[in-house]
């Protein structure tokens, strides 16, 4: 198809000014047009995977050649970046009437989110370091304002919080591109020339690129933002600074910091893995005291980073390629589950206290029936998306301890399994006290969210079901790439 990527990007990119006037008129009927934007993205995503990847170079004279790449390891984060902003563009529309007082702020609603959608696919299918660092930043733009705007609690101050640690990362992350492409002389990621990087300075470029991308995973020690911005962001930017945003910074390392400096990257790889066990541990025993359920969720993300990352730092095929399927493990479950902390928000005006609710199943079936099926998938039971890609991290922590004969990377693996048990004791007590025991008198009144509601929550909940069962559909796209990235 002509220009089939930079269609992916332009195209809701031109609904961007569409969406801002047409949002003045129409309020939140604005919200279809995003739709419309996004899913004719998610399509030619679609064509990509069956096309098994296309890439496309362009010249423009004021920046020179830059260019767009869809393989078997951008397609499947492409894939659900576009599902879910499609998908919430339509949640939005009626989730957000409670929080957009005036009809004809929409069209800035609107316009924000799709700017802030093509900075995360931009991100995805970059060919050129600079290039990925803009659509990096532009993710982190109209977030902010998303947050600062319309965000719940002292959103002036963790809008701020977000945007400086965030932003810091980045900084961080831009002196290792800088240095790569001050020492190569380019930074389009297929000319780099590894062996033109003096070796005393590998490992710090790997170490400021990896620190940097670790402050927007929100890796323990590095995630002070995330709790305070997840949970108070306007519930669908919830559902994408969650399940979207923060693992492309695991993208980043597989794409760029492996693929560059394979080597170098292996001397920290251990580090990793314990900070990948701490983080998964820390989110997860974080996650279980909570009685604020996006703050619940919030911290469920930061432990789902650590599976991610511990399936990167096994720099093993099936542990990396396990760590990206993650990824849309992640997308899927954790989007379900925002959403569906969003619809309850919606019918029982605002309740957010896990100690407040329960006996809810009998009033919102669909939206329970969603929510168990978003913490299978986080918890990684068949037959969700999460048994495979969970099974495929693990597999690959075992065997780089096996191939290493190391008996602490063997303790690492052992441990990061353990640490499921409290994916497991956060989701099945969440379930618990939210959907069964005794309804309180006040929620006597709730009932099921519209079908504009509960409809893309149950898409997502289908989505990990299929993907589930054949995971073939990804790992086809996945293992050849990674394969290549890793050497293995």
């Amino acid at each position: 198809m002509f220009m089939q990527l930079l269609q992916i990007l332009l195209v809701p990119l031109v609904f961007v000014f569409i969406a801002y006037y047409a949002g003045s008129r129409w309020g939140s009927k604005a919200g279809w047009l995003a739709f419309v934007a996004l899913a004719y993205s998610t399509i030619l995503t679609l064509l990509a995977g069956a096309q098994g990847g296309v890439s496309e170079y362009y010249y423009w004279k004021p920046i020179g050649l830059f260019g767009f790449n869809a393989d078997g390891l951008s397609i499947p984060i492409l894939f659900t970046i576009a599902l879910l902003c499609t998908l919430l563009s339509i949640y939005s529309s009626v989730y957000m009437r409670h929080t957009i007082e005036d009809k004809k702020q929409f069209g800035m609603f609107y316009a924000l989110y799709l700017l802030y959608s093509v900075g995360m696919m931009g991100a995805v299918l970059a060919t050129d370091l600079i290039e990925f660092y803009l659509f990096f930043e532009l993710m982190l733009i109209p977030s902010y304002f998303l947050i600062a705007k319309w965000g719940s609690g002292d959103r002036d101050r963790i809008s701020f919080m977000y945007f400086m640690w965030t932003h810091i990362g980045a900084l961080a992350f831009l002196a290792g591109i800088l240095s790569i492409g001050y020492l190569t002389g380019t930074f389009d990621l297929g000319s780099i020339m590894t062996g033109a990087i003096p070796e005393n300075l590998r490992l710090w470029i790997v170490v400021l690129m990896v620190t940097g991308l670790l402050v927007k995973m929100a890796a323990f020690g590095l995630h002070i933002w995330l709790p305070h911005a997840h949970a108070e962001a306007p519930t669908p930017i919830s559902a994408l600074l969650s399940p979207a945003m923060i693992g492309i910074g695991g993208y980043a390392i597989v794409r760029i910091v492996m693929s560059i400096l394979p080597t170098a990257f292996l001397e920290v790889s251990t580090a990793l893995t314990v900070w990948a066990v701490v983080t998964m541990f820390y989110g997860g025993a974080m996650a279980l005291v909570q009685d604020d359920i996006k703050r619940l969720l919030a911290y469920s993300s930061i432990s789902q980073m650590g599976y991610i990352l511990l399936g990167i730092s096994s720099v093993q095929v099936l542990g990396v390629s396990g760590a990206m399927f993650q990824y849309v493990t992640h997308g899927l479950g954790k989007g379900i589950l925002f959403m569906v902390a969003g619809a309850i928000m919606l019918q029982a005006d605002g309740l957010r206290s896990i100690r407040r609710m329960g006996g809810l199943a009998a009033k919102m079936p669909l939206t329970a029936t969603a929510a168990l099926l978003g913490f299978f998938t986080i918890m990684g039971l068949p037959p969700t998306t999460g048994f495979v890609s969970e099974f495929l991290i693990f597999a690959g922590s075992f065997h780089e301890a096996f191939t290493l004969g190391s008996t602490f990377r063997l303790a690492l693996a052992f441990l990061g399994v353990v640490s499921t048990a409290l994916t497991a004791g956060y989701s099945l007590w969440a379930i618990k006290r939210i959907f069964f025991g005794q309804l309180p008198p006040e929620l006597s009144n709730v009932k099921e969210a519209p079908l504009t509601i509960t409809g893309p929550i149950l898409v997502l909940a289908a989505i990990s079901i299929v993907l589930g069962i054949f995971p073939d559909i990804i790992e086809r796209l996945l293992l050849p790439v990674v394969k290549l990235i890793v050497g293995g």
